[in-house]
């Protein structure tokens, strides 16, 4: 047989190659169809990429080459997100200056990257930590201020104390840093905010209009945490003036309140606490004070507190009730107080029954309640021993009691929001100053735009010093300055800022880097933007993906972006796992990259990855599994040089032209779903079948043999489609189009899965569509019997082989 499969030999070649040709790079001026395919940059706070960096770049390469051979100009830019917390620490864990280390990590990324074979348009990279990358980044800041979107002020913030500096909400993970995993305490700092709860209804709305995976979208929702209904205030018996104002989302309820609940925190609690309760109230709030956010909201922990000895007087009821110090409420959320109402919130319930409060029934199911109760009842129902809501539904009952409200002057309708402004300080050496100067008479002005970048100094002691200022502060050359305003002497900002504003967007940079004088240039930013396509971990959910589109927002409203929403598509991908377990150095699982590329080469490393699982969800990684794949090559290798060896017939047999073409509907509709693992299933199964007639192959069943695995395997698929004749690379080459006519008749029996869980079977045509194939499947008994009436929320359709519909049950409002 002819020359053996060499993975090194290949891959070093057409690596050469792509290089001297440019695959990858784009005239983004005279594109014509252009597609830009987004992958979320890494940064290189370690030695190398992990394995799960490959996995997720592999996916967008994958669909970045579907697109190209489908013939797009397609735009798949790499940078590095080099900046920020994680690479500091890395520095001081190696006591490695961060300057010095993070340019050689990002060195090795670079190589670890071209290895991958990724399609990358490596002219337009970024690097976050380069002035002329982080030049603009202050520039957004100073437009962002200059909007009255940025604003100094002092705030209880999320404090690491490991990693020694402040944290936004979003960074703050069960009560732990989500960086180091330390337990977050609060300090009250003077701090940076962007006010991106200005923009809070339109990034809840724009929500429902987003092609974006529906886990992300369901994530943001709850974490902008939109909540209607009625702001009140209970007067402080005894106290002329003093009130206690919350918010509720079931004033319905409002005759249940049989006491209130105060933050530890709450300014009134010093102030109505009786003389004989303050020793105790005072050790209470100490002891609170010491708890862990997280060790506070645990549900199954005793519900502890304290009574003030100061009553409130219920409006509704007329009674006074006991107003209690409780560390179950937060003063962050909210008023920082509740009206309780214990027969009807959970955690009103448990602290009732731990300090023997009354537990008022006021909403009734239809099927009635057991006396005493055993739980807390947070249904619907009909309004009992509540005045004049008594009888009513307790939908119709809220809308009655905020008119009550309004119309005795008690309180007002509104809307809250678990949202909160973006903090964006950072008390770190590493990360791009602040561009701010704060003057004794004119107060905080920006650095003028023509004197950017504010340059990050060189300091050779940049451990974080852990009082509340950033290691700048010491840099006497860097902190005394003149004001922009008067000239007088001026003081500039020594925080730097969080490294999630330089990746919310970097995407905006890619088109327009040749442009040192502009952010981002208005013709290329029209022509390439929106992201057609992003892809990314679900993990950004709340941090990143939110933050890209606040910032596009605040952009667009200023004039600068001719668009709002940054990507018009958003895939989350799965997490893969090794060995049952998540990959960790301390299991001792994780996977080098380039051990991979070493054993088996990368177009086996980038099948395997898309093989082994979802995509979209993820998958287990086997030795295995990977050592099938690198067989399944060798077999496609084989299979080529033998047919070629032996001759071409001049067609395929009818039956063979026929899988042909079905290979190439099912890979085609399974690479546009992501769906790669099947995609490549669908390969294996061509390969078996022309493997049994080896030696009587047409030359068109090995060419799209060749174009079908090039986005998988794209050195090995080169290499080929060059062995059988052709001048010309792949990526010059054009899609295949399956033939209507070789797919008719194909029937199957098809399998309906409701919420994941085998409801029925139906036959139907192998190239039914979704629309079609939904409407079916809803007709049939047993499928409607499973939805129960409702709607699905989202659907997962795999022609030919499977149908999933998802729904969800509705859920009901809560106290905000």
């Amino acid at each position: 047989m002819g020359v053996r499969y060499d993975p090194t030999a290949v891959e070093a070649k057409w690596l050469r190659r792509w290089a001297e040709e440019g695959v990858g790079e784009v005239d983004l001026d005279r594109a014509e169809r252009p597609f830009y395919n987004l992958l979320m940059f890494p940064y290189p706070s370690a030695e190398g990429l992990h394995v799960g960096n490959v996995f997720a770049f592999t996916g967008v390469d994958v669909f970045g080459r579907f697109m190209a051979l489908n013939g797009y100009d397609v735009f798949e830019p790499i940078g590095f997100d080099a900046f920020g917390i994680h690479s500091e620490n890395f520095a001081l864990k190696m006591n490695v200056h961060p300057k010095r280390l993070i340019a050689s990590n990002v060195a090795h990324f670079r190589e670890q990257l071209h290895r991958m074979e990724g399609m990358f348009a490596w002219s337009h990279e970024v690097d976050s930590t380069q002035p002329e990358y982080y030049k603009f980044t202050q520039w957004i800041f100073i437009q962002m201020f200059k909007h009255g979107l940025a604003e100094k002020r002092m705030a209880p913030v999320n404090w690491c104390p490991s990693c020694l500096t402040v944290l936004a909400n979003e960074q703050v993970i069960g009560g732990a840093c989500e960086r180091c995993g330390s337990q977050v305490t609060t300090r009250q700092l003077e701090q940076w905010f962007l006010k991106i709860t200005r923009y809070a209804d339109r990034l809840l709305d724009n929500l429902d209009h987003l092609d974006w995976s529906e886990v992300v979208k369901t994530a943001q929702r709850n974490w902008i945490g939109r909540s209607h209904g009625l702001e009140m205030a209970f007067p402080v018996v005894g106290r002329e003036g003093l009130s206690v104002a919350f918010f509720t989302t079931r004033p319905d309820t409002v005759f249940g309140a049989s006491f209130m609940v105060l933050a530890p925190e709450h300014p009134l609690v010093p102030e109505i606490t009786a003389p004989e309760r303050r020793p105790a109230v005072e050790a209470y709030v100490r002891e609170a004070a010491a708890r862990r956010e997280a060790e506070r909201l645990d549900p199954t922990r005793p519900k502890t507190g304290v009574d003030t000895g100061a009553r409130a007087l219920n409006l509704a009821t007329g009674e006074a009730i006991p107003i209690w110090v409780a560390d179950y409420v937060l003063a962050g959320y909210g008023t920082g107080a509740i009206m309780a109402v214990p027969a009807h919130d959970e955690r009103d319930f448990a602290f009732a029954r731990a300090h023997g409060l009354p537990v008022p029934l006021v909403v009734r199911p239809p099927e009635g309640l057991p006396d005493p109760l055993p739980a807390a009842y947070a249904g619907e129902g009909t309004m009992v021993d509540s005045g004049f809501l008594t009888g009513m539904d307790s939908a119709a009952a809220r809308e009655a009691a905020i008119a009550w409200a309004e119309r005795e002057g008690y309180g007002r309708r509104r809307v809250t929001y678990r949202l909160r402004d973006w903090l964006i300080s950072r008390q770190r050496y590493w990360g791009p100053p602040i561009p701010m100067v704060h003057c004794p008479a004119c107060g905080w002005q920006p650095v003028p735009e023509s004197e950017l970048p504010v340059l990050l100094p060189d300091v050779e002691d940049f451990r974080p010093a852990g009082s509340g200022q950033s290691p700048l502060a010491a840099v006497e050359s860097f902190v005394h300055t003149t004001c922009p305003a008067c000239g007088g002497p001026a003081r500039r900002e020594t925080d730097v800022s969080d490294n999630f504003l330089d990746s919310a967007w970097y995407f905006l940079r890619y088109p327009s880097t040749d442009f040192p004088d502009r952010a981002m240039d208005p013709e290329r930013t029209r022509k390439w933007l929106p992201v057609d396509r992003y892809m990314g971990g679900k993990e950004h959910s709340v941090l990143h993906l939110m933050y890209t589109r606040f910032v596009c927002m605040a952009l667009h409203d200023m004039g600068l972006l001719p668009f709002e929403e940054p990507f018009k598509v958003f895939r989350a991908h799965g997490m893969m796992i090794h060995n049952g377990a998540k990959m960790s150095k301390s299991r001792g699982n994780v996977i080098n990259p380039d051990s991979l590329f070493d054993r088996y080469g990368a177009d086996t490393t980038r099948t395997y990855l898309m093989f082994m699982g979802s995509y979209q969800e993820g998958g287990d990684f086997s030795d295995s599994g990977i050592q099938g794949v690198y067989r399944f090559l060798h077999r496609v290798w084989d299979l080529v040089q033998g047919a070629a060896e032996a001759g071409w017939r001049e067609a395929p047999p009818p039956e063979a032209e026929r899988l042909r073409h079905r290979t190439i509907a099912r890979v085609t509709r399974d690479i546009q779903a992501l769906h790669y693992n099947t995609a490549i299933a669908a390969l294996m199964e061509y390969v078996n079948a022309l493997g049994a007639r080896r030696d009587r192959l047409a030359l068109c069943e090995a060419e799209t043999l060749c174009v079908l695995l090039w986005p998988f395997a794209p050195a090995i698929a080169d290499e080929l489609w060059e062995r059988l004749g052709h001048a010309d690379g792949l990526w010059r080459a054009r899609w295949p189009q399956a033939d209507p006519e070789q797919l008719r008749d194909e029937e199957v029996e098809l399998p309906i899965q409701v919420n994941g869980r085998l409801r029925d079977r139906m036959r139907v045509s192998a190239d039914l569509g979704e629309a079609e194939a939904v409407a079916l499947a809803a007709a049939r008994p047993r499928v409607r019997e499973a939805l129960g009436g409702r709607e699905p929320t989202r659907v997962v359709y795999v022609p030919g082989r499977m149908l999933n519909l998802v729904a969800q049950p509705g859920g009901d409002g809560g106290r905000g």
